[in-house]
């Protein structure tokens, strides 16, 4: 953001404006010259997206749909834990992956989100935690939310240095979660940046067959290419991935898929979360019964698999990814907004 011919003590003066005073307007800042102030304001903003559309859980969970400065509209969620709370963000207006479990998928990449624009949906999250009386934060970061992260690699690196920079949001690096659906190159890539935080994997099948029925992106990089990836990451990284495996019935729930995802993943240090399919109505697929998620977790743990059942939050909104922009999309070609 500095200029050509700016001291460098400016950078630190900025963050400190934005992210530890939440300066609204440059003529705030009162220690920065008025005339280096006039050109901050001729070529920068200080604005944050705004709030469209707000659905509040019964369990506290709210999911936003933001408005940024091109009207574009992007999907961020507030989760709360019992040790924090966690920002799940979107990385990407839309998105190319075409995952046919995904409503995201549906509306098509748009176009990729700019560092401030990531940032843009930690604070507004942050601004809601103000309102609330409790002096709380955001504490936990996932880009988890509409897009792919290495789609949009160098925004979201600079989003991610710039949240855990201690004079910026200073989120702790194993507080952030970076989830992809599997680009061999940029997972080694990602190993190499020497960051702390941590990867997650969207496998969500055990084999090519069906991955390719779910995941486009594994016709590109079958699953074998994306384990070996995972491999290096490990290597350089000295970390461990998380895999992210939804369950959907019928497709990849039953004890022969759990079998194959064991020997899948068997040479690597990474642990399994499952995640019950959100059924929506604008998808076909369903969730499988308690016992059958259930049984599935049982296969992999005796299988020598650590495996978990995300919590679920936010069960009675449009909680699933991209759902709630695709339905803001059909209510006005309906003309109801």
């Amino acid at each position: 953001m500095i200029q050509e011919g700016q001291k460098k003590y400016r950078a630190t003066q900025l963050y400190i404006w934005m992210y530890e005073k939440k300066a609204t307007d440059f003529d705030e800042m009162t220690d920065i010259s008025k005339t280096f102030r006039e050109v901050l304001k001729e070529k920068y903003c200080l604005s944050i997206p705004v709030i469209d559309k707000k659905q509040v859980s019964s369990d506290g969970t709210i999911k936003l749909l933001l408005k940024l400065e091109d009207n574009s509209k992007v999907e961020t969620v507030l989760m709360r834990y019992n040790y924090g709370y966690s920002a799940c963000v979107s990385s990407q207006v839309g998105c190319n992956m075409g995952c046919s479990f995904c409503a995201s998928g549906l509306l098509g990449k748009k176009r990729n989100l700019l560092p401030e624009e990531i940032v843009g949906q930690v604070l507004v999250l942050n601004n809601l935690l103000q309102e609330e009386g409790k002096g709380q934060h955001i504490t936990h970061v996932v880009v988890m939310g509409t897009g792919e992260p290495f789609d949009n690699y160098d925004n979201v690196m600079d989003f991610i240095r710039i949240i855990n920079n201690q004079k910026g949001l200073s989120i702790g690096a194993r507080h952030i979660t970076v989830s992809t659906c599997g680009i061999p190159d940029k997972i080694i890539k990602y190993a190499g940046e020497g960051l702390q935080t941590n990867l997650a994997i969207s496998l969500h099948a055990p084999n090519n067959e069906i991955r390719n029925s779910l995941m486009k992106v594994n016709k590109a990089f079958p699953v074998e290419q994306v384990i070996e990836a995972v491999k290096q990451y490990e290597e350089i990284a000295g970390r461990r991935v998380t895999y992210e495996y939804l369950l959907i019935d019928g497709i990849n729930d039953s004890k022969e898929n759990a079998e194959e995802l064991i020997n899948l993943i068997k040479d690597t240090k990474g642990y399994v979360n499952l995640i019950p399919y959100n059924e929506t109505n604008i998808l076909p697929y369903k969730r499988p019964s308690g016992n059958r998620i259930h049984n599935f977790l049982d296969y992999l743990t005796k299988g020598g698999v650590t495996a978990t059942i995300r919590k679920e939050f936010g069960s009675d909104i449009d909680a699933a990814c991209g759902q709630l922009r695709a339905k803001e999309r059909d209510n006005e070609e309906r003309g109801e907004n």
